[in-house]
């Protein structure tokens, strides 16, 4: 690590390895070639004088760039394919005559960028999925177990912990069928020249239509995509990009709303993200136990969600055929969205596999509410037992007004039971009451919703990816 330069957050502390290397110099260059050697093998297959022994020696230094040489040629004539181009030319006399034969820039760079966004899509989907999994472990674990639900973070009807963690999923799931839409549906640029009408093939072979027709689809299928695009300027259209990064923001939204939901049930005490041994929460308060992979995670997905918008403009703003206004935003800011997003995937994964429960603070808090919620149950059974409707619901009014002024006015505990049980309009005990109140009576399908909803939604998509399951995440910092 270089301490004298910048260097970004997102490589030092936030994005894995794996990610790192899909957007790194090595990958993108040796792509390039690759997409030379496919080049040159779709002109020889198609009738150019192009000989096999050319082909081979672009294959056995398919790999060692030599980057001394191509940074040297670019600073003498500013141009980084052509450089490279040169570079690979010097590894290779004989092939030297037809590297990029009838290509544009965008053949080797738009191709590799859209290889390379496709490939750290497919990574995303494998960390989404295995978040997804992780989730689906704890929705069944805590299926059965009451909490207080919150509509406006005031307290509501209660559901049950596990049935919380599937709404985190329900998202997800959103995200996931963007995302494979997305993988889906990406396709190459091929190789279609300066203005997309590949008039330099036409000179190549001769006015051969049918010929140049071939180019593109053997072109997709050595470099393992279904198809080209159908049409194009110099590039690809920019708005491939802005669906991509559109993608990422949707999954930066979801894990968003995630970390707030942790963060405040940290507050409350009910459930913690993993808290190390050793781990510092703060450097003045030795006993805070601070969120801050959930609070790393909203930052991160601020910057993605955000981000989203670099790729809006540059769409917006491509001239005609081509424009180079894209260039220098397209290097920032698609690779920092995936590395963005890999490391909020990674963070969420972390904090899903260790969550901390704590159902004796949960049961006390939904305890403290429920007889508020309890009082329809109540006065039903009151009816039941021959009491008058509308003189119960007044009275259980005003014992809930009074036992809310206790709770908040005078910070006692809420002593709602002990009032209805001394009025003899209800005619109930206290035992009889405490009957009422078991939690489980509250939740609703909220168990059988969790179960049925993993059980024929998500199972089904996690036993078609088993073989990317398992992964665990590991934090940097």
């Amino acid at each position: 690590m270089s301490t004298d330069r910048y260097s970004s957050p997102l490589s030092e502390r936030y994005a894995s390895k794996e990610m790192q290397y899909i957007f790194s110099q090595d990958k993108k260059f040796k792509t390039w070639r690759k997409l030379w050697i496919a080049l040159a093998e779709v002109e020889r297959e198609l009738g150019l004088n192009i000989t096999q022994e050319q082909i081979d020696e672009l294959k056995e230094h398919a790999d060692d760039i030599n980057y001394e040489v191509a940074r040297a040629r670019e600073k003498e004539v500013r141009h980084d394919v052509m450089s490279h181009v040169y570079a690979y030319g010097q590894q290779c006399p004989k092939a030297k005559g037809i590297i990029h034969l009838g290509a544009t820039s965008c053949y080797v760079g738009d191709n590799t960028d859209i290889i390379i966004m496709t490939e750290a899509l497919r990574l995303v989907k494998k960390k989404l999925i295995n978040v997804i999994d992780e989730l689906a472990k704890f929705a069944m674990e805590y299926k059965d177990m009451p909490t207080l639900a919150f509509t406006h973070f005031q307290p509501a009807q209660p559901t049950t912990v596990g049935k919380r963690a599937t709404l985190w999923i329900m998202d997800l799931l959103l995200d996931l069928e963007d995302l494979d839409h997305v993988i889906d549906n990406m396709k190459l640029l091929g190789s279609k020249g300066t203005t997309g009408t590949q008039a330099s093939f036409l000179e190549l072979f001769e006015g051969d239509h049918e010929t140049i027709k071939k180019i593109d689809g053997m072109i997709a299928e050595k470099m393992g995509f279904k198809a080209c695009q159908p049409v194009s300027g110099q590039t690809y259209s920019r708005k491939v990009d802005s669906r991509v990064l559109s993608v990422l923001s949707g999954i930066a939204q979801s894990a968003h709303k995630f970390s707030n939901d942790i963060r405040l049930l940290q507050h409350l005490k009910e459930i913690e993200e993993p808290f190390e041994k050793s781990q510092i929460g703060s450097s003045a308060m030795a006993y805070k136990r601070n969120p801050m992979r959930s609070e790393r995670i909203a930052s991160l997905a601020n910057y993605v969600m955000s981000d989203v918008t670099n790729a809006a403009f540059v769409a917006s703003t491509q001239w005609f055929e081509r424009t180079l206004d894209d260039s220098a935003n397209k290097r920032l800011s698609v690779p920092e969205g995936f590395l963005a997003i890999d490391g909020i995937l990674d963070l969420y994964l972390n904090v899903v596999d260790g969550l901390v429960v704590y159902p004796k603070v949960i049961e006390s808090r939904l305890m403290k509410e429920l007889p508020f919620m309890a009082t329809e149950n109540i006065m039903m059974d009151a009816v039941k037992a021959g009491g008058d409707r509308q003189e119960l619901h007044e009275k259980i009014r005003q014992h809930s007004m009074a036992a809310g002024r206790v709770v908040k006015v005078e910070g006692k505990e809420n002593d709602l039971l002990e009032r209805i049980a001394a009025d003899p309009a209800f005619g109930m005990t206290m035992e009889q009451l405490e009957a009422i109140m078991e939690p489980k009576n509250f939740v609703g399908r909220a168990p059988e919703q969790t179960e049925e909803f993993v059980a024929e939604v998500v199972n089904p998509i996690l036993e078609m990816n088993q073989d990317i399951l398992g992964m665990k995440a590991e934090i940097n910092v």
